[in-house]
């Protein structure tokens, strides 16, 4: 069945929207135009691909668009004709009409022009940050989410970080295979912070989208090919944990689309496939020191070994937890370790470990919802309720909402 002009755009974003955006900045040099050309090529589809029919090649329909469209704005500009020459004497544009990205090492677009832009003249943050705008297509608040700072901060972060490419004249180029090293921290990142962002999705109605998990799984794949024959450890653990996540998707929601549990899954359910494919990378992460994706993909192993939920071992969890806090320290891994702890000795052990948190962690949902979770157990109603209430006012996501209001209800059932 064909797709409509809609249907065409949108699966042509998701899956093409990098290619497009790096296509651009390699022909003009400057983020901000190719993102802005990119956006008006897109919204020109929709008018014009309900008349005409969605293009053989919808790619390169978008790309040429925009292309036109990024040419006529330079035009406007009295000094067109300087700016192209010092774009060209700046090798920001190459004089072929498809921009050449391949040295022939890295084997897929998307992944070499990760590499690209996680150039290490940048802030890894920054580094990462632009990864995930530019090349994968996430918004401002969706970044903003995964560094747990406003979007505003993250939109200055952004503007910086185009800006210091810009003005660095930071060549956009492909590193040689040997030069990777460097930049790997920063692309595991960037496709673990897109796995989050699907696992878990910022905003819209449903809470996973399988697109981009599916896409970073692929990518961690490439770059532990990539890294072939003996890849580094904490490559395999990111992808042994992106798989181990990944392989409880199904059961996270049921058929309305609402969250399930952990405790609560069908773990019939569970893509058992993919935990057997991960188990021995994990072991593989562990052959030397144990770093950050190593020790949360040992975790979810734990999780995922259990046959039942109270077969699981939060001991052996929170221990784990605690090697992550001294590797990894940060505020949502004390977060985590919190609810380990009130699994392995009981709620009431866990909620000053909660209470320290709040300064850190004062506009993340998750904060007010599981410190809500133990009051509730603990049979503490009412605070649970108030926590339940914060949560609502910062939680993005229709399903974690639904989930967050059916609790709150709950609570506030027994208080009447």
């Amino acid at each position: 069945m064909s797709l409509s002009a809609g249907e065409a755009v949108e699966a042509v974003y998701r899956s093409d929207w990098g290619r497009i955006v790096a296509a651009l900045i390699s022909l003009i040099g400057d983020f901000d135009l190719a993102e802005e050309c990119a956006q008006e090529a897109f919204t020109a589809a929709v008018d014009q691909w309900e008349v005409s029919g969605v293009p053989e090649f919808p790619r390169a329909w978008i790309i040429q668009t925009a292309r036109h469209k990024a040419i006529d704005r330079i035009r406007r500009k009295a000094n067109f004709e300087e700016k192209l020459e010092s774009y060209v004497a700046s090798g920001l544009v190459q004089t072929v009409e498809q921009p050449e990205y391949d040295t022939g090492e890295i084997p897929d677009d998307r992944l070499r022009l990760i590499f690209t832009c996680c150039h290490p003249g940048l802030a890894l943050e920054s580094q990462v940050a632009l990864t995930l705008r530019t090349l994968c297509g996430l918004e401002t608040d969706e970044i903003a989410r995964a560094f747990l700072v406003p979007s505003t901060t993250m939109a200055q972060r952004l503007v910086r970080a185009k800006r210091k490419i810009r003005d660095a004249r930071i060549p956009y180029m492909v590193p040689e295979t040997k030069d990777m090293a460097e930049r790997l921290d920063a692309v595991l990142t960037a496709i673990y912070l897109v796995f989050n962002e699907g696992y878990a999705s910022t905003r819209g109605g449903p809470l996973v989208r399988t697109d981009l998990c599916s896409e970073a799984i692929r990518l961690g794949r490439l770059v532990r090919t990539l890294m072939a024959p003996k890849p580094p450890a904490e490559v395999s653990a990111l992808l042994a944990l992106m798989l181990l996540q990944d392989a409880r998707r199904d059961a996270r929601i049921d058929e309305a689309g609402d969250l399930v549990t952990l405790e609560e899954q069908d773990r019939s359910r569970w893509h058992r496939e993919q935990i057997s494919e991960a188990l021995p990378l994990v072991k593989e992460a562990f052959r030397d020191a144990p770093g950050p994706y190593a020790l949360q993909a040992a975790i979810a192993a734990v999780h995922c070994e259990a046959e039942k939920a109270e077969d699981t071992d939060w001991r052996q969890i929170v221990s784990l937890y605690d090697l992550l806090s001294r590797v990894q320290p940060s505020p949502v891994v004390s977060l985590n370790r919190a609810v380990a702890v009130a699994m392995a000795d009981g709620p009431q052990a866990a909620l000053p470990l909660v209470d320290e948190l709040e300064e850190h962690l004062y506009g993340y949902h998750l904060l007010y919802a599981v410190r809500a979770d133990f009051l509730r157990r603990i049979g503490l109603a009412r605070e649970a309720a108030k926590n339940y209430e914060r949560a609502l006012t910062l939680a993005t996501n229709d399903s974690e909402r639904r989930f967050l209001e059916r609790r709150l209800r709950e609570v506030q059932a027994t208080v009447a």
